[in-house]
């Protein structure tokens, strides 16, 4: 399998591509990385360098990947953080030359705007991209809660409004939305709930609730579902393969009071993880 994936990167810690290309690769995929910034840290420090690249790099790039013939091989993109409207424009352009060369390529987009708590985080005009050009154009969505809240309009106070919602953000383009972190008034205080919806069906996977602030892992579960659901062809099945993988991911993080996922470290919870959770239809 052979995934363009294109979203930020750091050279330190674990974010965007940082997080997302390795548990791919250690699935056995290859991942052709393209990077939207390349920063020394993620921006959660206060403090990073480094530069964001614009939308006319990341078109040359696709280009010279085109120019090897190769891209009628690539089986889906994958995109996260988009640092301008106009990198998210190469990205969708970039979806289109995949799949004028192979249809079947999947195109997951992790719509990055913002979290609870801090709000939209991202520039003026993403929202409004990805809504009106990123969304629609993806076959996976792979919203939080805050940003399916965004982008469906609706309320997801309960498990009815967050299917509602779910199915509202389906109506705009993508037949599987996968929301990464759902809190209703159905979820235990000691647990977290990640829901998948596709073709009129919905499933739910919960697990514990783990206490820590790390950047990432939104990043990761993106990549590990579009190569679970690739693989499989079930949002139930990738549902359950890449949530039990991540809360491994984090649990090891949490165990060692580390600010940065321990992506290489936790490397077998990719592969094998070490709990898994039922995956219950709701």
């Amino acid at each position: 399998m052979n995934i363009l994936s294109i979203q930020s990167h750091v050279a330190y810690g674990h974010v965007g591509n940082a997080s997302a290309v390795f548990p791919m690769q250690r699935l056995g995929v290859e991942v052709w990385a393209i990077h939207t910034v390349q920063f020394s840290n993620h921006t959660g420090y206060g403090a990073w360098r480094g530069r964001v690249f614009d939308g006319p790099a990341i078109e040359d790039l696709v280009a010279g990947i085109s120019e090897r013939g190769v891209l009628g091989t690539c089986d889906g993109v994958l995109s996260g953080y988009m640092g301008s409207a106009d990198i998210g424009t190469a990205i969708v352009a970039a979806v289109a030359a995949v799949r004028a060369v192979n249809p079947r390529a999947l195109y997951a987009c992790d719509p990055v705007m913002g979290d609870t708590g801090r709000g939209i985080y991202v520039r003026p005009g993403i929202p409004e991209f990805l809504r009106a050009r990123a969304v629609p154009a993806a076959d996976i969505v792979t919203p939080n809660q805050f940003e399916l809240n965004h982008l469906s309009g609706l309320p997801t106070g309960t498990l009815a409004q967050a299917k509602r919602a779910v199915a509202s953000v389906q109506a705009l383009g993508p037949r599987v939305v996968l929301v990464t972190s759902l809190i209703t008034d159905d979820t235990p205080a000691d647990a977290i709930d990640l829901m998948a919806g596709e073709g009129g069906r919905f499933w739910r996977l919960r697990t514990p609730r783990l206490h820590l602030d790390v950047n990432g892992a939104g990043d990761a579960i993106a990549a590990l579902f579009l190569v679970h659901y690739a693989r499989t062809g079930s949002a139930a099945l990738a549902l359950g393969m890449a949530g039990a993988s991540v809360y491994g991911l984090l649990r090891r993080t949490a165990e060692a009071g580390s600010r940065e996922i321990l992506t290489v470290a936790a490397q077998d919870e990719f592969v094998a993880p070490s709990e898994t959770f039922p995956v219950e239809t709701v």
